[in-house]
Parts: structure tokens; C-alpha cells; sequence
């Protein structure tokens, strides 16, 4: 069906019609519900190029993935929740994949002359992003998934990542866990930093000295977990306790503890970050897992939320969300062994 067609049937003109679809605010209320409820019941979809013209809206929104420790189930979990919100307001999602750090910086510049997007999301963001500032100055409206120090007025949504490691870790300290191990994200990462801030002060409030030799910094994979658990509990003295960073990165963390010859959860603890994955659920492990719990799913269509408010005309400055993460104590963590 074509806009013509629409408008002939409800006897209104093109203009109208147009105006009433893309929410221009002198189309009366009634006559708005009207037209969309018709063109719902008649299956009318205006076309792309149309609507562009019409708007000035790509109907569109970007994200850039750069390098292999981006692409994985929290990825995936991510654009799950954000795609499920945009979808509901027919805005499709562009992902742009880049090996470099230059080409991703080429990738905005990209976007943003062939005006392909209303707005980016800038995910893993560094303690100062240059990404940032650069979307600023091309004018791309975006919303960070973490934070950044820039000092401008940007948007954001984070967990509390400092008062999750702070909390998991005084947890394992009450246990009597002094040797405590951290396989974090890589160095430089906001979140990285903040969890090693929370990781530290929770050392520093129990006056426990703080060993790099027990702190590692790398992608969230099974493998990686593994070799650094291994290495690790090759150290005299040994760890008795692992926070991972991530329940991709435990699970390696846990198959390091089984060829060692011990048991998680009495001769070694571990709490590991959970995304709440749909296919890695903390409850249904043996033993069951202490995680301190975010789901990444809610956060994508959280942000797909803050992007819409933002092209509706929100300031930047007034969407800045942080939310708190839950300890959940299973298994995993029980006592340190005696030695």
C-alpha cells in the first residue's frame, strides 16, 4: 500500500497523512490515532527514503566492535536487549566490525558523513575516551555504556562496578580469605579500573597488603580464565579465592581449580560477575555460584530507552544512570582452608 492509497481510503490528504504518522504536533490527537490505527489494520509502511526526508532520521542507530574480545555472549546479550527496544519504534540497529583502533575512529567519521544513524553507542568506554569526544565534535548524538572522565556534559548508563568488588571482596575477607586473586578486564577500561579501585579499598579497610602478583588484566574468555587460574595456583602462597571478572572467564577459573586436585568452594572461592546469561545460569552449576549480578540484556534495552528520550530532545547532561549490583552468595565462596 502506498501513502496515496492510505490517504484516499481515510479521505484525508497525503500531507496529512504524512504529518499525522511522523508526529508532527499540529495533527490533532484524534485524527493521529486515526491514521496509525488504519495503517496498522491496512499493513502501511512508509518508505525508508520517504520517512528520511520526511524526518531527517536515518532510523537507525550504530555500534562499533573492534577486536575479538568484543564479539561473545555478552555482545550478543547486549544487542539482544537494545534491538528488542528499537524494534518496537522501527529503528534498526547498524553494527560496524574494525580490527584497529584508527579504523574505528575512521568508522564514526564514516557514519556520521553519510549520515547512516541518528545515534551511536559507545560501549567499553577508556577512563578518557577520545571516542567520545570525537562523536561530540561530528555531532552524533550517543549514550556510553560505562563512564568516562571528559568533563563535558554526556550520557551515560553504568553498574556500580567499584561497590560490587568492594562488596564481593570484603565477603571473602570475612571468610578469612587473604590471598584473593582478580582476573579483571583489560587495563585502561573504565569499568576495569573501578573494580580495582573497589577491590583495593576493600583490602586497604582490612589492612591486607596489596600483591599485582594476584591481579591480572585480559579479555573475558574460558581460556584465558584457565591459563591465569593455573599460573596463579602455582604461587606460594597460593590464592585461596578468585573474583572474575566475568562467568565466561570463571568457568576457565574452575576447570584450573578441578586439574589442580581441588574443590571450588572449600579448598579455593570464587565470585564471578554475572551477566545473567539465559544459557549459564549460576544456580544450576555445581557447586552453585556466588556472583555479583547485572544483567547486560537489561541494560541494552535500557539504552535503547535513554536513546530515544535523547532523539526526543532530552539534554545529554540529565541521563546519567548508575545502577547498583547484587551480591548473591551460593556455594562457591565458603571459609579459607587451613593450611
Amino acid at each position: 500500500m502506498r501513502l496515496k492509497d492510505l490517504a484516499e481510503h481515510l479521505g484525508l490528504s497525503q500531507t496529512t497523512v504524512s504529518r499525522a504518522l511522523n508526529g508532527y504536533p499540529e495533527v490533532k490527537e484524534a485524527t493521529r490515532l486515526r491514521v496509525s490505527e488504519a495503517a496498522a489494520q491496512l499493513g502501511y509502511r512508509p518508505n525508508d527514503s520517504a520517512l528520511r526526508l520526511a524526518t531527517g532520521r536515518a532510523g537507525a542507530v550504530g555500534m562499533i566492535l573492534r577486536g575479538l574480545d568484543e564479539f561473545g555472549p555478552h555482545t550478543s546479550e547486549f544487542l539482544g536487549g537494545l534491538g528488542s527496544r528499537l524494534a518496537t519504534q522501527d529503528i534498526d540497529i547498524v553494527v560496524t566490525t574494525v580490527a584497529s583502533y584508527q579504523e574505528e575512529l575512521a568508522a564514526y567519521r564514516r557514519l556520521a558523513a553519510s549520515q547512516r544513524v541518528d545515534a551511536m553507542i559507545l560501549h567499553s568506554p577508556a577512563l578518557n575516551d577520545e571516542r567520545a569526544e570525537l562523536l561530540m565534535d561530528l555531532k552524533i548524538p550517543f549514550v556510553l555504556h560505562g563512564r568516562t572522565n571528559i568533563n563535558k556534559a554526556v550520557a551515560w548508563l553504568d553498574i556500580d562496578n567499584t561497590g560490587a568488588l568492594e562488596r564481593a571482596t570484603s565477603h571473602l575477607l570475612d571468610l578469612g580469605h587473604r590471598r584473593i586473586a582478580l582476573l579483571n578486564g583489560l587495563k585502561g577500561r573504565t569499568f576495569s579500573e573501578h573494580r580495582e579501585l573497589g577491590y583495593m579499598a576493600a583490602l586497604s579497610a582490612r589492612g591486607v597488603p596489596y600483591d599485582p602478583a594476584l591481579v591480572a588484566n585480559a579479555p573475558f574468555t574460558d581460556e584465558v580464565g584457565f591459563r591465569l587460574a593455573q599460573s596463579m595456583l602455582e604461587l606460594r602462597p597460593r590464592p585461596t579465592a578468585f573474583l572474575a571478572g566475568s562467568m565466561m572467564t570463571a568457568l576457565g577459573v574452575f576447570r584450573a581449580i578441578r586439574q589442580a586436585g581441588m574443590t571450588l568452594g572449600v579448598d579455593v572461592s570464587m565470585i564471578a560477575h554475572d551477566d545473567v546469561f539465559p544459557y549459564l545460569n549460576a544456580d544450576n552449576m555445581y557447586p552453585t555460584m556466588s556472583t555479583t549480578r547485572s544483567s547486560i540484556r537489561q541494560a541494552g534495552s535500557r539504552i535503547a530507552e535513554l536513546l530515544l528520550q535523547m532523539l526526543g530532545g532530552k539534554p545529554a547532561a540529565d541521563i546519567h544512570e548508575l545502577w547498583p549490583v547484587e551480591l548473591v552468595l551460593r556455594e562457591s565462596s565458603g571459609p579459607a582452608p587451613l593450611f
